[in-house]
């Protein structure tokens, strides 16, 4: 017997993290094109309120919060306040996160702890206060927004790779225990794409990082992806139909698009072309 799901409500409130810039804000537009109220929340609240405007300009309802993952008492804060805005949250999309280089042993354990505190234990805190009432309705989504890394640890990042671990195995463990309430645990997990996030790890950094990943086979073409792409994966994830669970989504950037000519002019040897699309930044 086909087990019966009622729809999803027209329109689901919602919250994303992390949403001052790249893949977080990208998908709170995304979901406030799909008609969803929305809550932004991030540390750089003002960045966030200037997306929310913008969507309100739009027609749409959003708010944006104060949101600091490592401090518990601005968790609260803006658990309250999302649901004051919302009434109820039927999406979360858990984005937040913290990555900073460093070789596994030469790693100041500050750092580590923070990625480890933001990454994970304030993303579990934020679950866990807002999850109950998804129960209590028996329906919601909650997509947690981890890395590729997952699959494929690299090098000078094993404080990132160390905490996005942690978290899927939080989210593995919660969607066994939300399996019959109702309530959809997604892991998405982006490859490359084009955000703030290691921008203020300095040029000399940056490339002893690139380089070392470079050596290792983890920089096969020069392509990056649009936040704008990773967010309609977010959000369709989110829109499946209820009774459909997509449990884990990587995403990647398409390679670029190579010149058969020139492959065969090189004697076989794949080259890349030229993408009419390619090099437009979002």
């Amino acid at each position: 017997m086909m087990p019966r799901f009622g729809p999803h409500p027209d329109v689901r409130p919602s919250v994303v993290t992390g949403a001052s810039s790249g893949i977080g804000k990208a998908t709170a537009e995304e979901l406030a094109v799909l008609g969803h109220p929305v809550v932004l929340g991030a540390r750089r609240v003002a960045e966030c309120e200037e997306t929310a405007r913008a969507i309100r300009e739009r027609g749409g309802k959003a708010w944006a919060f104060h949101l600091d993952l490592s401090d518990p008492h601005a968790i609260e804060q803006f658990v309250e306040n999302a649901v004051d805005a919302l009434g109820k949250v039927e999406i979360l999309v858990s984005n937040a996160g913290n990555s900073q280089p460093g070789s596994a042993l030469d790693i100041d354990p500050g750092a580590f702890d923070l990625m480890l505190a933001v990454n994970v234990v304030g993303t579990y805190r934020l679950a866990r206060a807002l999850l109950p009432a998804m129960l209590d309705r028996r329906r919601g989504d909650a997509i947690f927004i981890t890395s590729d890394v997952v699959g494929r640890p690299r090098p000078l990042v094993a404080g990132y790779v160390t905490s996005k671990w942690g978290l899927e195995g939080f989210v593995r463990s919660l969607q066994m225990e939300l399996e019959g309430t109702g309530v959809r645990a997604t892991i998405v997990r982006p490859g490359p794409t084009m955000t703030e996030m290691g921008m203020d790890w300095g040029p000399e950094v940056t490339t002893e990082v690139l380089q070392r990943w470079t050596s290792w086979g983890f920089a096969r073409h020069s392509s990056f992806m649009r936040p704008s792409g990773v967010a309609k994966a977010i959000t369709a994830a989110a829109s499946l139909p209820r009774g459909v669970h997509l449990t884990v989504l990587e995403i990647q950037p398409e390679a670029p698009i190579v010149d058969r000519t020139l492959a065969r002019t090189a004697g076989g040897q794949p080259g890349e072309g030229t993408d009419p699309n390619e090099g437009e930044v979002a």
